[in-house]
């Protein structure tokens, strides 16, 4: 399912899910699944990059005390300059918010051991 636009869905659980965009090739795009106690403090969800989200919440008052930046990064498997292009974004897009308190979850993509071949994932020696 390709999205061109941002979806909001809440559900009978108590939740609501904010998810951003993807691109045209159906990559990327980041959400954020909130109780729906909490919905109310929520000042706005965008999509900042393909694989980068921001969603504002304040705590009182209309200022936003709070910025939760929900990320998706490239795994090892991607080109250097994707990866060293996800981070910069990531940092260019923590600095620029000003908010009293910054929080980064996501997936980062770590992968413990070193690299191995595909046919090496599937193949042991007994």
């Amino acid at each position: 399912m390709r999205r061109h636009h941002p979806l909001n869905a809440v559900y009978d659980t108590e939740e609501e899910l904010f998810l951003g965009t993807w691109n045209s090739r159906g990559v990327g795009g980041v959400g954020v699944l909130v109780n729906t106690s909490m919905a109310k403090n929520i000042d706005s969800f965008e999509q900042l990059a393909t694989r980068l989200g921001r969603l504002r919440m304040r705590r009182c008052g209309p200022i936003p005390t709070l910025a939760i930046l929900a990320t998706y990064a490239p795994t090892s498997s991607y080109k250097g300059e994707k990866v060293e292009s996800f981070y910069m974004d990531l940092e260019k897009f923590y600095r620029v918010h000003h908010t009293f308190y910054k929080v980064v979850v996501g997936d980062f993509g770590a992968k413990i051991g070193p690299r191995r071949t595909p046919e090496e994932i599937h193949i042991s020696n007994l």
